[in-house]
């Protein structure tokens, strides 16, 4: 299987969803690495992924995480842990059948109806914020 770039990503627009998904299948059926991505392990990885994400951020303050996008070194380790985390997801949503776009835009719209803005004219009796309700 080709591992080159096609489409927007080619000519240097950023790469669609779909374009990703895509590579990464290629990817993973070029190394025969199929019968590993299986949800329970694509969770597994995703998982650990971003517990590398947050290791990053671990024992800083907020203001030194506010800050870590400004040294070079760790604004590339954030970006690597976000590919690996948003890798996995894409990969994940792959072996369950999930259009993870779909499935945000629809979460959001639960939310939106679940916390609505407040002092807007419905509430929603259904949300204690009390008891950690809480959007996403």
């Amino acid at each position: 299987m080709s591992e080159r770039v096609t489409g927007p990503a080619a000519s240097g627009g950023a790469p669609t969803l779909e374009e990703l998904r895509q590579r990464l299948v290629d990817f993973a059926a070029a190394r025969r690495w199929e019968p590993f991505h299986t949800p329970k392990n694509l969770a597994a990885a995703l998982s650990v992924e971003a517990g590398e994400l947050l290791e990053i951020f671990q024992w800083l303050t907020p203001e030194q995480a506010a800050e870590v996008m400004s040294d070079p070194d760790r604004a590339h380790r954030v970006r690597d842990e976000v590919a690996d985390v948003l890798a996995y997801l894409v990969q994940f949503c792959t072996a369950v059948g999930v259009d993870p776009l779909a499935a945000l835009a629809a979460k959001i719209e639960r939310n939106e109806h679940r916390f609505p803005v407040p002092g807007a004219a419905s509430v929603n009796p259904n949300v204690n914020p009390d008891a950690g309700d809480q959007p996403l």
